[in-house]
């Protein structure tokens, strides 16, 4: 089956999480994504918590090409590379690829068509473009971390990585646009996102919420607006996942209320009108809450559900594995890679009718390095043992 980017050659020289994760998607999609690392370590990732699963969860669909881009014979085998490729995707240290000679400039005279993908903590000018980054510090100077906990406490970190993932997901919104007005000029152009800037996008709403109030937004806790339902409600048995975020809008509380079974929330006049619940919430709240601590958060979800009110069970991480929507959906998926056997991981979270996405396993380090060469740089078998001997695949 055809796929939406077959025909596409990525370079991804990318390592951790935000790099990767952008390139899986562009895999994902059928591009062949060509991972290229360094020999005997490769991406740090493979090494992290001491198994590979952190890479193995970022770079499926790819082949892994070593490549000592130190040496005089790696480097002019990269620039083969270039001359066949459309995408370069990297997030070096600011300058690291500069310094090796290829920044955008010199990749540009090799190959005009070339789209250069570069991710960095600050961008490449400003103030702070100097600054390395990861994905506590771009929540912070991005303002997710501002805005995020309860107002007792310090600025709270995100787990899910909105900095990290987030950021590659905005680099491959842009090299998806950048080939597209490739399609129409017939020329490649530097794409650059950075990983604070990806953060302040998705924030804009507390942004709005400034210039409303005139001053720095307060952390809520699960709070959403003045709206009541509107936050996390404990439920049975009583574990410390077993929450439900319900959030009912104003013309949902006579559905919410008949879906409850608690008519005399409606008979109540303090609960008469939005305002009214707002300002009675403690109350409104603690009635609530009888009603889901009797009940499952699944249960709870279920009921509401049906009735057309928002509402979500808090998920942890073992049941969102097991969960039967997601592995419906081909959300989370089994594969089966060699040293570390068969692992859970997420598929791709856009569908595409006429190429759904295929998930394969990630490379092992070079397992493809041979394979590549001779297909792209007509590397012969004995060139490539006398470059295997030297250290330079």
């Amino acid at each position: 089956m055809t796929k939406a980017l077959d025909g596409i050659r990525v370079i991804d020289m990318t390592h951790n999480q935000a790099g990767p994760a952008c390139a899986q998607v562009l895999a994902w999609f059928g591009a062949d994504v060509i991972k290229l690392e360094t020999p005997g370590k490769g991406d740090i990732a493979r090494a992290q918590a001491g198994d590979e699963l952190f890479f193995l969860m970022f770079n499926a669909n790819k082949r892994s090409l070593t490549l000592d881009l130190k040496s005089d014979e790696g480097k002019a085998l990269f620039r083969k590379l270039i001359q066949q490729s459309d995408v370069l995707l990297e997030n070096f240290s600011p300058g690291a690829l500069e310094r090796m000679g290829f920044g955008y400039g010199a990749l540009k005279e090799i190959n005009p068509r070339l789209i250069y993908a570069t991710i960095k903590g600050f961008g490449t000018y400003g103030p702070y473009a100097d600054f390395k980054s990861f994905e506590p510090i771009a929540q912070a100077m991005g303002g997710a971390m501002s805005v995020t906990g309860f107002p007792e406490n310090p600025p709270t970190y995100l787990f899910p990585a909105v900095g990290d993932s987030g950021t590659g997901m905005h680099m491959a919104i842009g090299i998806l646009a950048a080939l597209q007005q490739r399609h129409l000029t017939g020329e490649g152009q530097q794409v650059e996102v950075s990983m604070q800037e990806s953060v302040l996008n998705i924030i804009r709403v507390s942004l709005r919420d400034h210039q409303r109030r005139g001053s720095a937004m307060p952390r809520q806790g699960n709070q959403l607006g003045k709206m009541v339902p509107g936050t996390t409600y404990p439920c049975s048995p009583g574990g410390p996942n077993d929450y439900v975020y319900i959030y009912a809008q104003p013309q949902m509380w006579p559905p919410f209320v008949k879906a409850t079974g608690m008519a005399h929330l409606a008979e109540d006049p303090r609960f008469e009108t939005p305002d009214g619940r707002w300002e009675n919430r403690d109350a409104l709240n603690a009635e609530i809450e009888k009603w889901t601590r009797q009940r499952t958060k699944h249960d709870v979800m279920k009921a509401l559900g049906a009735a057309g009110v928002p509402c979500g069970a808090c998920l942890d991480t073992g049941e969102i594995l097991e969960d039967p929507h997601l592995k419906a959906r081909d959300m989370i998926v089994d594969v089966e890679y060699p040293k570390y056997g068969t692992y859970k991981t997420v598929g791709c979270p856009v569908k595409l009718s006429a190429s759904p996405a295929d998930i394969t396993r990630p490379p092992e380090l070079g397992e493809h390095t041979e394979e590549i060469l001779r297909e792209l740089c007509d590397v012969t078998a004995k060139d490539f043992a006398r470059m295997k001997g030297d250290g330079v695949v």
